[in-house]
């Protein structure tokens, strides 16, 4: 197996306990944490095939893509409260499977033929747009809008990939320096509880 599909693999299995973590506390029963662990597993990479025009999206393509969100899903329903005390962990695991999608995702949208400002936008979407998807269907704001770090680390990783592919620079440097950008921001972020700015003042009714 092509060690970027192992670490692609890795990065949904993250990304569904999340998905699967959220569900559990909702109080949603195994199909709905399935669905949740499904799409924020696969959502970004399947909104980003969608929209690049690459059919038919490698999450149906495959069914190693199907069947690893399915794991972590019945996983964490039946383990959710030892899952739950390694959400710490969890969450630098999720920095590293966001690092990958990012750059990935860029990657893959250059080689659709999109120009470089669309393509890191594609990164960035693959990295983020599961999350969004799941906290749409749990009914809460996405954690992105909400000051989290982490829309910004990924479209800073996925440019850094998207520069050097167009400069033609070695594939394993140009996707190892944008995932590290990502990862590394993403890190000091949890670490020292780095916000994104918030508007100051109380909201106008």
């Amino acid at each position: 197996m092509p060690t970027l599909v192992v670490l692609d693999l890795v990065g949904i299995f993250v990304f569904a306990i999340s998905g699967a973590l959220v569900a559990v506390r909702k109080d949603l029963d195994v199909f709905g944490v399935l669905v949740l662990a499904g799409t924020t597993g696969l959502g970004g990479g399947f909104l980003r095939d969608v929209l690049i025009g690459a059919a038919p999206p490698t999450a149906l393509a495959d069914w190693r893509y199907l069947m690893v969100p399915i794991g972590a899903g019945l996983l964490t329903f039946r383990f959710h409260p030892t899952v739950g005390r390694l959400e710490r962990t969890v969450n630098v695991f999720d920095a590293f499977g966001l690092a990958l999608f990012c750059v990935v995702g860029a990657v893959k949208a250059l080689d659709y033929g999109l120009g470089p400002l669309p393509a890191a936008l594609m990164g960035m979407v693959t990295g983020i747009g599961g999350g969004m998807l799941r906290d749409v269907l749990a009914g809460r704001v996405p954690v992105i809008f909400r000051g989290e770090l982490y829309a910004i680390p990924a479209l800073a990783g996925a440019l850094v990939a998207v520069v050097g592919t167009r400069a033609e620079l070695p594939e394993l440097l140009v996707t190892s320096a944008g995932a590290a950008v990502c990862l590394v921001w993403r890190l000091l972020a949890i670490w020292r509880n780095w916000r994104a700015p918030m508007p100051m003042g109380p909201a106008s009714v």
